[in-house]
């Protein structure tokens, strides 16, 4: 029977190359996660979800870019407030507390990057336009358009100006249809606000 599910994956896996670049990602996160979390139209790669159904769920923005090895996690958290770390509730019959929690859902917002290697924990929103550079663990919120690095995760600079910045959360270009995104793609591969601010306002 596994060698059977196995086959019917790989054949899954290998059906996803059919299917448009732009849809491809969101098509092979659902199949790794049928119906568990959210994972926003453009968005690719395949993050490790470790998830111990404690109540909090994943939702992903689009056209985020995932990088090699990128953990989140749901939960997971032990006490450390409690005299001992140690699970006793997963290992022990009896009324002992649950030893593990979540602190809530992860919410990563649109064009987001996490570089390889990331890992971010229960709780964390991460706003639009993010970069979460390589190796980062990210424990709190992060900011849009912020670059944040290291253990814990830490602002290290904005990737614009606050005008700019406002700008863009305005525009919010990646809930415009995907159709649109062919004509409009070189103006967003390019450092070009005013010409983005120009097309949003005739469009």
């Amino acid at each position: 029977m596994r060698v059977l599910k196995k086959f019917l994956f790989r054949q899954a896996e290998r059906r996803l190359k059919k299917i448009p670049a732009l849809y491809r990602g969101q098509a092979r996160f659902n199949l790794h996660y049928p119906g568990k979390y959210s994972f926003g139209i453009g968005s690719y790669g395949l993050p490790k979800v470790h998830d111990w159904d404690e109540g909090a769920t994943l939702s992903v923005g689009a056209y985020c870019s995932i990088a090699l090895n990128v953990q989140i996690l749901l939960g997971g958290h032990h006490h450390s407030e409690w005299l001992t770390t140690y699970p006793f509730s997963a290992m022990l019959p009896g009324d002992i507390p649950h030893s593990s929690f979540s602190r809530g859902d992860v919410v990563i917002g649109n064009d987001v990057w996490l570089c390889s290697n990331s890992i971010v924990l229960s709780g964390v929103k991460i706003g639009d336009g993010a970069i979460v550079s390589a190796g980062a663990v990210v424990t709190r919120n992060v900011e849009p358009y912020s670059i944040v690095a290291g253990n814990p995760a830490r602002h290290i600079r904005w990737r614009f100006d606050e005008s700019t910045r406002t700008k863009l959360l305005e525009i919010a270009w990646w809930n415009w249809p995907a159709e649109e995104m062919a004509r409009i793609a070189p103006v967003l591969c390019s450092g070009n606000i005013d010409a983005l601010i120009d097309y949003a306002r005739q469009r």
